[in-house]
Order: structure tokens, then sequence, then C-alpha cells
């Protein structure tokens, strides 16, 4: 009977469940991006270090003694972390110290022989517009101009950015008007500049202005013609985007280009669903009597991947093929990407379908994609099938491709499916690699198998990688061999880069197994060396602290999270250890952090507020009053309404307390709210009425139940004997 009671809350994919699939997405966009950009990231991530721990100041010291053996690499990472830190403070002085420090750099470079290119000065100008700093802007463009004149035309785009920013509208329409008197001659490239900028912004006005006296059909830029059409379409000025099309298509010189212009054009309308874009892309084809190129139609197949609408996309990808259009590999993996985060595993047979069909060119990064996607839906079969079908693309089997079946083995915790799976590599003679054994020692079940795997990668020749040292720490602690996860940490092979990261997963692991004396003590180690913890371990520290006490702890770990994701994780632990021990004000205070950074993301907010009332329900009958307490605050000082569930949950707990007053005070919330009773809350309410021992209102309120549905009558069923 007491089953029957427990009426489902949440839908079948839990928040649980879906921020795990999130984290899962975005640990594989994370191998993804290293795999194909590692030596940037490294190099990225070597400068972060530097300006991090010797001060941005120092590092560029530094790099000025070692002269032209630093490049513009080197000094553009460095400026970018002026900027992002001048962003970031809310203190002026320490922002204008940065750009200072920018500044320096730029000279540097200067004084050095460097060319003084956009990627250079692209992002010091960007925060200069931002910021609508005209002078400084004017003299650093000065600068650019007296070293590189080519780039005056290119500035022309930021200095038009810079008037639309400070709402300068005697300077916009002197620089419109100063390109009206061109003769098309010397300024073409400047015109197509301050054209863009103007689009960009959606000046409405003076692009109509200038459109009437420019020839865009002679812009060099294909990409700034594309973006002139996206901005006609969120300006939704159809008869000048006909008008400008049709003077391509008399164009031979344009016409190859005008269905990649269509297209540009009716992604940029907005709010158009998907499908009514892909209608528009073909109507105006229709209209102008042109065929669709193999551009026009990917740029659709990405905005469809974008959207998430990957059956969209697929029905692209097979209008293609019919028309004879050749299919990139570029699309073909957007679309798995898409089919993955969308959680539409299904979709790769029928990716897999058309590539044999149409004979679509595919490589190995293709077939471990879709062998993933198969192995995520347990599709094994399907995995092996197209592991056997490499041999008729004229591709050979990689390590990847069974490392993406044997992470879903260990994912399942089948150990054995995961060995069989290395025993087929052995058999179909391809070497396993650093990403093998990660998973190989991470899933050891003992200290001798540890031994083994790594004893066997060290003999085979393969590089000892950071994933190794972070994969045998966690293997160690999960064998319970505390002292030897951190003797990981002594290896000479550690490179200093990855220290930092081998110790967070320290933390990580000696927290989940309950080691958190120890965790602590490494983290304060780590925080005394300036070194910053990974979000990973931060949240394992949270929520892995568990006692009353420990609030004191838990806030300060909360500052340790940049990263928005994991920040919203991270709070959304500790408000919820803050109404476990009925902690009300922290609770609140973090709430309105919440509200403040989520302000337009209501979703998000709900998925707090239902998680912290859910809580509230399932707790003893003493935590009504700081629900109630909660549902006040939430109203009165946050100024938010409550949810539907939230109520609910709030109702649920008055009928674990037997509390009839609260029970009708909570019964009126929703009418103030705007939410009409549905059949749950009648149930609820009737629920707690029983509980409360109000038979005379339960009655009467039991009357206006629809008994339609056999599980509604169930639990009236059981409301009756468990209340009687």
């Amino acid at each position: 009977m007491e089953k029957a009671l427990e009426l489902p809350w949440f839908p079948d994919m839990s928040h649980s469940v879906l921020s795990m699939r999130r984290k899962e997405i975005t640990r594989e966009r994370k191998q993804k991006w290293i795999f194909k950009s590692s030596q940037v990231n490294r190099f990225g991530r070597l400068v972060n270090m530097c300006a991090d721990r010797l001060g941005t100041h120092t590092t560029i010291q530094v790099f000025d003694k070692l002269g032209r053996e630093s490049g513009v690499k080197e000094y553009n990472a460095l400026i970018k972390i002026c900027i992002e830190r001048a962003r970031s403070t809310a203190d002026e002085d320490v922002g204008l110290e940065q750009i200072h420090m920018a500044f320096q750099i730029f000279i540097s470079m200067k004084e050095q022989g460097f060319p003084l290119e956009e990627e250079t000065y692209g992002q010091f100008l960007a925060y200069l517009v931002d910021m609508g700093m005209t002078e400084e802007f004017q003299f650093f463009c000065g600068v650019i101009k007296a070293e590189n004149p080519s780039s005056v035309a290119r500035l022309g785009y930021y200095e038009m950015l810079l008037w639309i920013r400070v709402d300068d509208e005697e300077k916009i329409q002197e620089l419109c008007n100063y390109i009206i008197s061109d003769d098309g001659g010397t300024m073409s490239i400047l015109q197509e500049n301050y054209l863009l900028a103007l689009c960009e912004s959606d000046r409405k006005e003076e692009i109509l202005q200038l459109l009437e006296i420019m020839d865009i059909t002679q812009f060099s830029s294909l990409d700034c013609v594309a973006s002139i059409f996206r901005c006609l379409g969120r300006l939704l000025l159809e008869s000048y985007a006909e008008k400008l099309l049709l003077s391509f298509k008399a164009c031979d010189r344009a016409a190859e280009n005008i269905t990649n212009f269509i297209s540009s054009y009716v992604v940029g309308i907005p709010n158009l669903a998907v499908e009514d874009v892909i209608s528009n892309f073909k109507n105006w084809h229709t209209k102008l009597e042109v065929t669709p190129s193999s551009a026009g139609y990917e740029k659709l197949i990405m905005y469809c991947c974008e959207s998430l609408k990957v059956h969209a996309a697929l029905e692209m990808v097979e209008e293609m093929c019919e028309l004879g259009l050749t299919v990139s590999i570029g699309a073909l993996h957007s679309i798995l990407r898409a089919s993955d985060e969308s959680c539409d595993f299904n979709l790769v047979r029928q990716m897999y379908s058309m590539i044999c069909q149409y004979k679509l060119k595919a490589n190995g990064e293709t077939f471990r994609s879709m062998i993933s996607l198969c192995v995520k839906m347990k599709d094994y079969g399907g995995a092996y099938d197209m592991l056997s079908d490499l041999e008729k693309m004229n591709l050979t089997p990689t390590a990847s491709m069974y490392n993406a079946i044997m992470v879903g083995f260990f994912r399942e915790k089948n150990i054995y499916g995961g060995l069989r799976v290395l025993k087929q590599m052995k058999e179909a003679d391809v070497q396993p690699d650093s990403q093998t054994f990660s998973y190989l020692i991470s899933n050891c079940e003992s200290e001798e198998d540890i031994n083994k795997y790594y004893e066997e990668l060290k003999h085979s020749g393969i590089q000892v990688t950071k994933q190794i040292f972070m994969a045998l720490v966690n293997a160690y602690a999960t064998c319970g061999q505390f002292e030897k996860a951190k003797q990981v940490l002594l290896d000479k092979g550690i490179p200093v880069k990855c220290l930092n990261e081998i110790k967070s997963m320290l933390v990580q692991s000696l927290a989940s197994h309950g080691q958190l004396c120890d965790a602590f003590s490494i983290y304060e180690e780590m925080k005394q060396a300036g070194c910053s913890l990974e979000p990973k371990a931060v949240i394992s520290l949270i929520e892995h602290l568990q006692s009353d006490e420990e609030l004191s702890r838990l806030l300060p770990l909360l500052d340790e999270l940049d990263d928005p994701d994991y920040w919203f994780e991270g709070c959304l632990r500790t408000i919820l250890h803050c109404v476990r021990y009925k902690h009300l004000r922290p609770a609140l205070n973090l709430l309105k952090q919440l509200r403040d950074k989520f302000c337009t993301d209501e979703l998000a907010l709900e998925v707090i507020f239902n998680q912290v009332f859910a809580l509230i329900a399932e707790s003893e009958s003493t935590h009504l009053q700081l629900g109630l307490d909660l549902l006040h605050a939430i109203k009165n000082e946050l100024g938010l309404t409550p949810s539907r569930k939230c109520l609910d949950f709030l109702l649920n707990a008055c009928a674990n307390a037997k509390d009839l007053r609260n029970s009708l005070l909570i019964w009126k919330e929703y009418e103030t709210a705007g939410l009409p009773y549905n059949t749950l809350s009648f149930i609820r309410m009737y629920q707690a009425l029983l509980a409360a021992g109000d038979r005379k209102a339960s009655k009467i309120l039991l009357s206006k139940i629809p008994k339609d549905d056999p599980h509604v009558r169930t639990i009236i069923k059981a409301c009756k004997t468990i209340y009687s």
C-alpha cells in the first residue's frame, strides 16, 4: 500500500541523470579538443601557469629576456590573459593595470619586429570597444596604423563598432557619408568592414543607406557577404535579400555562391522552427531557379545540428546524396556529435545505412564515433558489425575504436566484457594505446592487476600519460591502498604541468573513499603552493562532507568553482546540505546567488527549488517549518513564484507531519501562484486531510477527483486503507 502512495515526482530522466549526461558530453568534447589541438592547448596552459604563478608582469619580463625565442603565440596568449582579467574584475584600477600590461606586451612585440596582425590587436580593440574607451582606442589604433598600414581597412570595422557602442550618432553618420562619397576605388575593403560592423549591430537605417550605393557582388570576402544576408534575415528585410540575390544570380562570378547566401539568410530569420528554415531554403531556390550547392546544404545541416534536430539534418544529407552533391566528413561528424548530445543514439543506424548506400566518405574517427553511439545504446552487436565492415571501406581498426567498446562494458561494471575486448584487440593485431591501459587500470579490482597492467604498459613502450597516472591514483584508492595512491605523485616521470590535475584526482579519490582528512590535507597544501583544485575534486569534497558542523568548510569550497556548470552543481549540493541540517539563512543566501547568476534561466532555478523541497518532503516532519520559512522567503525576499512541484512537495510534508492548518495554507498558495488544481494536487491534499484526521473535508475533496485513471483509483484506495 505504501508503494502505491509513492507518486512519481520527476520524469524518467531525472536531473541527476541529465547532469551526469551533460558532464559526460563535456568530458568527451574535451577529449576530442585535446586530440585535435594538443600542442596549442599545452602551450596555452603553460602560459597560463606562468601568469598565475609569476604574475603577468614577471612573465612579460621573462618573455622579453627570451627575445625572439618567444613567438607571436606566446605574446598573444599573454594579451588574452590580461584582457580576460580586465573583463572579470570589478575594480577599475585592476582593470586599467591589466590593460597597461597588455599594451606593454604589444609594444614589446613591436620592438622585436613581430607583425601586428588582427590576431594580436583584435582582442585588445574588442575590449576597448566594449568598455567604450574612445581615447584609448584612438591612441592604440594610431600605433597599429603606424606599424601596419595595411590594417587600416580592418581597423575601420572596430571603429564603427566603437561609435555604435557609445551611441555617437554623429560619428556613425560621418563614417557612412565618408564611404558614400567614395567612387568605389581605394576604399572598397574599408566599405566592407564598415558595413560588416553595421550588420553585426543590426543598424537597419545605415545598412539600407549603404546597400543602395554599394555593389556587394564585388566584395572580396564571401564571409562578409554571408554576414550581410544573416543580418537581412534577422531584420526581416526579404525584399532587399531578394534584390541582392538576383544581383548575384546575374553576376557569373558569384552565381555559384547564391545557395550559400540563401542559407545564411534563412537561418538568420528569428523565431523560425527548423522545419520552416528548411522549407524557406527550398522555396528560395525554386523562386530564383537555382540549384542548391553542397555549401548551402551543409550550412543548413550545421544549423540543424546546433538545434539538435538530427532527423532534419539526416534528411538534408539524403537530399544531397540524391542530388549527387558531396557530403563532407565534417558534416557527418557534426551529425554524430548532435546525435550524442541529444541522446538520439539510435540514429547512428540511419547514418551508417546512408554511408553504405551512397558510399559516403568516412574515416577512422567517423567509425569511432558511430561505434561509441552503438555502445551507448548497448548495441554491442552493431558496434562489432561496424568493426567487421571496416575492410570494405579500406579502413583499418584502431585502438580508439576498441576503446569505445571497452569503456561501454566498464561503464556497466562488466569487467569480463571489458577484458574480452582487450583479447579481441590482440587477436586483431591492434596494439593497445595509453587510453586502453587507462581504462584497464581504472577498473582493476586488485593491486596485483594494477601492477600487471602498469608493467605491461611500460614494456610496450607506450608513453605514460597524465591519464595513466590519474588512473593509478584512482585504482589504488579504490582497492584501499591509499598510501600507494599518494606515492604515485612521487613518480619522476610526471610532467610538472600535469601535477596539479593528478593531485586533484588524488583529492577526489580520497574523498570518494572516506579519507576526508587526507583529502583536505592535500587540498590545503595545494592552496599554500598557489595551486587550484580541479572542479571535479571540489565537487567530490562538497559531496562527501556530510556532518552538521561542516558548513564552514563547504562555503569556501564553493568559491573555488569558476565554471558555471560546476558552480551550479556545487551550489545545489551545498544548499541541500543546509536544508538537511536546517541552516535556513545560509541556504537563502545561496539561493539569492543562484537567482542573480541564473535569473534568465527559469528551468535551472526550478530544478534547484524542486530538489530542495523534495528533500524537505522526504525528511522528518520537523523539517516542515523550514519548508514553510523557505516558501515565505522565496516569495518575499527573492521575489519568485513557487512552482507547482514545490507546493506538491510541501503538501506531502504536511501529510507526513499530519498538520491540517499548514495543509490548508499551502492549498491556498496554489491559487495565489496562479496554479490551477490538477489531479495530483487533489490527491496530495486528500492524503494530507486524511492524515490530519479531517474526514469530512477529505470526503468533499474526494468527490472532485477524476477517477478514470486506474492508478488514481489505486492511490485513493491505498490512502483509505492507511489512514482508516
